[in-house]
């Protein structure tokens, strides 16, 4: 018959919390590393050689700072979680055959990104992201932001491009 102070010595290990998993070698699966070199790979990105301390060989991990998941608000109300590949592809679509390359446009999806979860921490009304790309495309280039603003904003008739082309048409035309 097993002693109280054993079932409860048991029980303890039963309701202990696990301790953390060591990070293991993918080749040998051994749980001592050390690592040899650390550096900031993209934005709350560490990225981390090791070396395993039984087989001696070498590999990499990436270390991301775990984001509670952003909610876009559609407009019909039903929430969707954030993607930032749908901001890629409105702008892809409204820059379609000008000259604004991937670059420019990685640049907008990241800043407009930066800006959403500065900005809000749960949820985020799309209506926030579309005028956000339209802003953004306002300053790169009018015939894209034109064209999105065009879908986003379902313009009607031509007054409806009117009255958008209205404050540009005043303002500076030296954008391309």
């Amino acid at each position: 018959m097993e002693s109280v102070v054993a079932r409860q010595h048991h029980m303890a290990e039963f309701l202990s919390v696990p301790e953390p998993q060591a990070m293991m070698c993918p080749f040998c699966r051994d749980g001592e590393t050390k690592v040899i070199d650390s550096r900031a790979s993209q934005v709350f990105v560490i990225r981390r050689r090791r070396e395993c301390l039984s087989c001696e060989r070498r590999f990499t991990t990436y270390e991301k700072i775990e984001e509670s998941p952003l909610k876009v608000i559609k407009k019909d109300g039903t929430r969707v979680p954030f993607d930032r590949e749908n901001i890629r592809s409105g702008l892809e679509k409204a820059c379609y055959k000008r000259p604004i390359s991937a670059d420019e446009i990685e640049t907008i999806i990241c800043d407009i990104e930066a800006g959403v979860y500065e900005e809000f921490e749960r949820e985020v009304p799309s209506r926030s992201i579309g005028e956000k790309v339209i802003d953004a495309l306002r300053d790169v280039d009018q015939v894209a932001f034109v064209r999105f603003a065009s879908v986003y904003r379902e313009f009607k008739d031509v007054n409806d491009f009117v009255e958008e082309l209205g404050p540009m048409l005043k303002g500076e035309s030296t954008r391309r």
